[in-house]
């Protein structure tokens, strides 16, 4: 669902009311698409909402995670996703792509505008850090929310990451400094990729207000672990991606190697992945 509209759609205010919604009332699920067919085909397995990982996103149009696509390339993308699906989508910002307050308003209109119900900012300055410092980094969110506000869309749902443990550059007490810090600027969710730690989970959504987004990861605690944590919100980052690349270098791999076309075995039919695009 996209609008090519210089404001909001009726039907974009109200994905972004579901998206709330959606983590309000129950665990939110994510599984992260990447292009316009990873979409349609989480869609069709029965997603409430679409979240999209910037490093799949990245990797789909030839280019490293981090920051290298820009707002432009990430704004068309998230444009190609939201006009596959149905349901609210929440689109990976990265560092809003400019480190003022400014880069990050012209990335939440940029993206509103290509139908986003919902970004991620985070704070990571630079890919492993450092941090933007706490103010900044507020500052930054405050101009997400005032143009959003400025653009039609206070509904906006705004997922404030914090890369503290990601990068391994401080622990609780650091994330739960940002995380008053961003909900005071007026963040909506807090998401603490990198911290899977079930007791250390427990104690920030019990110390904060913010829903929390939590990443999960193979091998890591599962769907019902991180609720029973109190986690309200579950993506996957790149890991469908990966898995799906995997699957294509695995069937070339025997392709090129044996001859043989097992790997094929038990894949979407052609006609059931051609008509998630006919509509």
């Amino acid at each position: 669902m996209s609008t090519d509209a210089t404001r909001p759609t009726t039907e974009l205010r109200e994905h972004a009311l579901r998206l709330r919604e959606l983590v309000a009332d129950a665990v939110l699920v994510l599984p992260n698409a990447w292009d316009a067919g990873s979409a349609a085909v989480i869609a069709s397995a029965g997603a409430a909402a679409v979240a999209t990982t910037s490093g799949g996103v990245s990797w789909s149009l030839g280019r490293g995670d981090g920051q290298q696509l820009g707002r432009e390339d990430m704004a068309a993308a998230a444009r190609r996703i939201t006009a596959a699906v149905d349901l609210p989508v929440t689109v990976d910002a990265e560092g809003g792509y400019g480190p003022k307050p400014a880069d990050v308003a012209d990335t939440v209109r940029a993206l509103i505008a290509a139908g986003a119900a919902g970004v991620n900012l985070e704070d990571s300055a630079a890919p492993g850090g450092p941090l933007f410092p706490v103010a900044e980094q507020a500052a930054r969110l405050r101009a997400a929310r005032e143009a959003a506000a400025g653009a039609g869309l206070p509904e906006l749902v705004v997922n404030a990451r914090t890369d503290v443990f990601l990068f391994g550059l401080g622990g609780l007490d650091d994330v739960l400094v940002r995380a008053e810090a961003y909900a005071e600027a007026g963040a909506d969710g807090l998401f603490v990729p990198g911290l899977l730690d079930l007791d250390v989970l427990a104690r920030l959504t019990a110390a904060t207000p913010l829903p929390v987004n939590a990443m999960a990861v193979a091998g890591g605690p599962g769907v019902a672990e991180l609720a029973a944590a109190g986690v309200k919100r579950i993506s996957v980052g790149t890991g469908l991606a990966q898995v799906a690349y995997t699957a294509a270098r695995r069937a070339a791999a025997e392709l090129l190697g044996t001859g043989t076309l097992a790997e094929l075995d038990g894949s979407l039919g052609f006609g059931e992945l051609d008509a998630l695009y006919r509509h």
